[in-house]
C-alpha cells in the first residue's frame, strides 16, 4: 500500500481534513504556498497525529534547509544537493553513475520527486515510514543514502535499462521492496568523499551555489 490511499482522492475518508491542512500551510507561509508533492508529506503525518500537531510537524519539515529549497525552489541550491549527491554516487557505485552518464540520465530526473515527497510516494508505506523514522533522527543526509542505496540494491537491474526504463524503474520502485534488505543495503553506503563528510561536501557546493 502507498500513502495515497485515503487521501489524495476527493472520495476518501482523509481528503477534507487534508486539503484544510494544505489549505492553512498556504495562508501560513504564502512565500511557499502550494507545491506538488506537499500532499504526501501531509498525508504521512496525518496517518499517525491528529491534525493540529501534523500542522506543526509539516510546518516545521518544510522548514528544514533541503526541503525549503526544494519548495522554494531555489535553482542554485537545488543544483548542489543534485551535485552533492552525484559526488556520492560516483564513489559509491561508479560502475552504475556511468551508466546513468552514457544514457543521459540526470539526478534530478528521479531525484526531485524523492525529496518532494520523502520516497511517500514511490516506496511502499511500511518503507517509507522506515526511512522517514531515520530521516526525522539524522537528517537530511538519510535522504541521500536511502536514494544511493536503492540505487545498490537494484544496481544490477538498473545496468540492463536504457533511458526511458531507467526513468520508468525509478519513478514507480517494485512494490514488493523488502526494508529490511533496503536498509543493508543503506547501511553499506560510504558517505565520505576525498575524506569528507556529507556536512562539508554540501557546504562546498552550497558556497559555489551562492
Amino acid at each position: 500500500m502507498h500513502v495515497t490511499s485515503g487521501f489524495l482522492f476527493q472520495s476518501g475518508p482523509y481528503f477534507d481534513v487534508l486539503h484544510c491542512l494544505l489549505g492553512a500551510y498556504v495562508v501560513y507561509r504564502p512565500d511557499v504556498g502550494y507545491v506538488q508533492g506537499m500532499s504526501f508529506l501531509a498525508a504521512m503525518l496525518l496517518l499517525n497525529l491528529d491534525v493540529a500537531d501534523a500542522f506543526i510537524c509539516f510546518a516545521n519539515l518544510l522548514n528544514r534547509p533541503c526541503q525549503l529549497a526544494f519548495f522554494r525552489v531555489d535553482q542554485p541550491q537545488m543544483n548542489a544537493y543534485y551535485t552533492l549527491y552525484e559526488d556520492f554516487f560516483r564513489e559509491n557505485l561508479p560502475k552504475l553513475f556511468a551508466h546513468f552518464q552514457k544514457h543521459s540520465l540526470t539526478s534530478d530526473l528521479y531525484l526531485v520527486d524523492w525529496i518532494y515527497t520523502l520516497y511517500s510516494r514511490s516506496l511502499p508505506l511500511d518503507v517509507a515510514s522506515r526511512v522517514w523514522d531515520v530521516f526525522l533522527r539524522d537528517g537530511e543526509e538519510f535522504l541521500f543514502r536511502s536514494a544511493l542505496g536503492i540505487m545498490r540494491l537494484y544496481e544490477q537491474v538498473l545496468l540492463q535499462l536504457d533511458f526511458i526504463n531507467l526513468a520508468q524503474f525509478l519513478t514507480k520502485l517494485p512494490e514488493d521492496m523488502n526494508s529490511d534488505v533496503l536498509f543493508d543495503s543503506i547501511g553499506a553506503i560510504r558517505m565520505t568523499v576525498n575524506k569528507r563528510n556529507f556536512a562539508q561536501v554540501l557546504a562546498k557546493h552550497r558556497e559555489q551555489a551562492s
